[in-house]
């Protein structure tokens, strides 16, 4: 996780002693090496990161054969608690920057890793979060190449800190963005909403009840490439993370100046987040999701869309949710469960914080 010159083919022998981070193992010493041979490049476990260089190289011609364009994004993750119900903050870090690459019909390849650590925490903790990073990253078919490593005084960040950048390939001929949105297309989601928020708020203890909710963290790059198999002119793809569903509907609908419009009764929903909101006063169109992408697509390829979703293991329960229309132009309704409809806006400040 940082430029430590070695000798091809050397065997490194840096073992990481102690039961803690502290202040020298940020200090570009032996201490420093140790964590990073011991821990990240021997979980990590890949060609590039194992000559730890400054810099992962890569070579073009085999990208070109993938695709005509490249996708980066990046994304930091500062979640409370680390470890929380079927995830944690390093399952959460691999899949987050997949699923940005993958929406927008990228095949995701490598991986970046800035670890921001704050001294005291139990080496442990870390090297458990490593281990999440490594399966996460063999599941989505992605590499973790270089990184860094920072620690930083006691009080100075809340235990740990993680950034990911990602870069990946678009194949030709796909064009997926939030301008495409077209009266007569048809909005879907690819399963239960809220799970990640009300998974969240169980971990902090805030709620003296009993409940089965799991994060539903996951990476969603094959699922996408099973879309676009059947309809490589899906117009619209976003995760709904942080804000939501809401907030990515309207996103869509201000991006295509266009109304989208959704049924409630439609929405899927598990009986146990709808609860905790009613409990705490939240709105789950709002709560974050973590392993859920709204999709919109032409209204002659929705079958055929939603069936390959439903053959796949991320979207089994895939749903119709809505259509999109001319007007009202850059607006989100919902048919409510009551018979009448709803401007459903942009959230005002934050339900839930830390939450990704």
């Amino acid at each position: 996780m940082s430029s430590v010159p070695v000798t091809p083919g050397r065997r490194r022998r840096g073992k990481l002693r102690g039961e803690t981070i502290t202040l020298s193992h940020g200090a570009g010493g032996k201490a420093m090496h140790d964590l990073i041979e011991d821990l990240f490049v021997s979980i990590f476990d890949n060609r590039e990161l194992d000559l730890l260089e400054d810099q992962a190289r890569f070579d073009l011609t085999s990208m070109t054969t993938r695709g005509d364009r490249l996708a980066m994004t990046t994304d930091s993750y500062v979640v409370d608690p680390l470890f929380f119900p079927g995830g944690d903050i390093g399952k959460l870090a691999v899949t987050g920057t997949v699923n940005d690459l993958a929406v927008s019909g990228a095949v995701p390849l490598w991986l970046t890793c800035g670890m921001i650590i704050e001294e005291g925490l139990a080496i442990e903790e870390l090297r458990r979060v490593a281990a999440s990073m490594k399966q996460a990253a063999d599941e989505a078919g992605v590499r973790i190449v270089t990184g860094d490593t920072k620690v930083v005084h006691k009080g100075a960040a809340d235990k740990l800190f993680i950034n990911t950048a990602g870069v990946g390939v678009i194949p030709a001929g796909i064009e997926i963005n939030a301008r495409r949105a077209r009266p007569g297309d048809r909005i879907i989601i690819n399963g239960h909403i809220g799970d990640h928020g009300a998974a969240i708020v169980d971990a902090r203890g805030e709620l003296a009840i009993e409940n089965s909710i799991e994060t539903d963290c996951q990476p969603l790059n094959s699922l996408v490439e099973t879309m676009l198999a059947v309809c490589p002119d899906s117009h619209c793809m976003r995760d709904a993370t942080r804000g939501g569903l809401a907030t990515v509907l309207n996103e869509f609908a201000t991006d295509s100046r266009v109304a989208l419009r959704i049924d409630e009764k439609a929405l899927p929903l598990r009986d146990e987040v709808r609860g905790i909101c009613e409990i705490l006063g939240l709105d789950p169109l709002y709560l974050a999701n973590e392993g859920k992408l709204v999709a919109i697509v032409p209204d002659e390829c929705t079958e055929a869309v939603l069936a390959a979703m439903q053959t796949h293991p991320a979207g089994t329960d895939s749903r119709i949710i809505g259509e999109v229309t001319a007007s009202p132009a850059e607006t989100v309704l919902m048919s409510t469960l009551f018979g009448g409809e709803r401007i459903v806006d942009l959230l005002v400040g934050e339900q839930l914080p830390r939450i990704c």
